[in-house]
């Protein structure tokens, strides 16, 4: 990420009074070949007091201090330890924040948005095309967030996403310019999926942006169906498409862009009509061909490291009859996890599409995601042109309300939040 670099690379320094290192823990920063160890320190009485002294008398997390804060800073090089106490340590409104990626309209970042990245209650910000006039427009906003970030009290680099998929899909000008089904129709597939997954790297690390919500992993049933239309998929054919899709995962991720594998468990047998932008959507697949065919790209895309997962809004009876994918814990915890052990990074698609709005208002949606287990949610409309950070900070607000009223499981998000803060550290 060229215009990220400080944020990145500076190692951080953090001045504290006391220790804040259990028993032998050993802390090493390496930063520019410096490495720094601390070992054989033991936890303080005053850090070591039971869970119940972070509740304040009326039972709401207290808000952690800016010395615990400090202490908790991570850097590139920080271990899962560390980054589980800074999760420990969040205010609840943090801890909810770890979840939300925001969105706005036009092209520069409203105060709002400025002001919950600076609290420490943003896991990032996604950018679309009208967000987008130039590179050099792109790389200031990146600049001016990155800015933000930097006085935030949880120090680690925000999520900045984007969807380049290649082809129609693409929020920068430039790579990948083939889309997914020119590159499954080649006779030379691999190379050509592996060279777009280092060209849509190399694009967004050039603005300084560290997450693609790519590549489509769904496998088209019919000629021009809801995902073909826009030629979206590799193939039809499930063994392509895995073998297509890990190639363009791993050359990515090589340029320091994490991927995104969607629309799990697989959006291919949506008909042309099936849009889950637009209004709910059941997909009447078997449990055998979902795991046959739909899961199977996701499955070598696990095997190659991919970072991060979105669910589809499509609701598929074979799994749970009764929720979307996203608000799923059958799919994300049951099949995403349980079965395909997936232990990265889960995101939702745009919490404010048609095929969810039907289950409630933002705040409830935003709550059941979170109880579902997606680690992050979209907060972003169907129309770019009408996001607004007004969408982000009202999920925020109702999952921090569900965590102070033991509506979600603070355990639950913490974790969520620890491998939230692990791929902001290392994207």
């Amino acid at each position: 990420m060229a215009d990220c670099a400080d944020e990145h690379h500076a190692l951080v320094v953090a001045v504290m009074s006391r220790p804040a290192v259990v028993g032998s823990l050993v802390v090493a920063v390496v930063a520019a070949g410096v490495l720094v160890s601390t070992q054989g320190t033991s936890q303080p009485p005053a850090e070591a007091a039971s869970h119940s002294s972070a509740l304040r008398p009326d039972g709401a997390r207290r808000a952690a201090s800016p010395a615990q804060l400090r202490a908790a800073r991570l850097v590139p090089s920080d271990t899962v330890a560390v980054r589980r106490s800074l999760a420990q340590r969040l205010s609840l409104n943090q801890l909810a924040g770890q979840r939300v990626i925001y969105a706005y309209a036009g092209l520069k970042p409203p105060a709002s948005l400025l002001a919950v990245i600076r609290a420490g209650e943003a896991a990032g910000v996604i950018f679309y095309g009208p967000n987008i006039s130039s590179l050099s427009q792109i790389r200031a906003v990146v600049r001016e967030l990155v800015k933000a970030s930097a006085s935030s009290p949880v120090h680690a680099p925000l999520l900045m996403l984007t969807d380049q998929e290649g082809g129609e899909v693409r929020r920068l000008p430039g790579a990948p310019v083939l889309s997914e089904k020119q590159i499954g129709e080649s006779a030379n597939a691999v190379a050509l999926a592996a060279a777009a997954g280092v060209g849509a790297g190399r694009n967004l690390a050039g603005v300084g942006l560290n997450v693609n919500l790519a590549p489509v992993l769904d496998v088209f049933r019919q000629p021009g169906n809801f995902v073909d239309e826009f030629q979206r998929s590799y193939a039809g054919n499930p063994t392509t498409v895995a073998r297509l899709g890990a190639a363009f995962i791993t050359a990515q991720q090589r340029m320091g862009v994490a991927a995104t594998a969607k629309h799990f468990p697989g959006l291919g047998a949506a008909t042309q009509s099936q849009n889950t932008d637009l209004a709910p959507v059941t997909i009447a697949a078997s449990l055998q061909n979902l795991r046959a065919v739909d899961e199977a790209p996701y499955r070598s895309a696990i095997a190659a490291g991919v970072k991060l997962v979105m669910t589809s809004w499509a609701i598929y009876p074979a799994l749970d009859p009764r929720l979307p994918a996203g608000l799923s814990p059958i799919v994300i915890g049951g099949e995403l996890r349980g079965r395909l052990g997936f232990r990265g990074v889960t995101i939702t698609d745009g919490i404010d599409a048609g095929a969810v709005t039907p289950v409630g208002a933002l705040s409830r949606r935003g709550v059941l995601a979170a109880e579902a287990g997606a680690d992050l949610i979209l907060c972003a409309a169907t129309n770019a042109n009408d996001n607004t950070p007004a969408q982000g900070i009202t999920v925020l607000h109702a999952v921090a309300s569900a965590l102070g009223h033991h509506q979600l499981s603070l355990a639950a998000a913490q974790q969520a939040a620890t491998r939230v803060l692990a791929l902001r550290s290392h994207p």
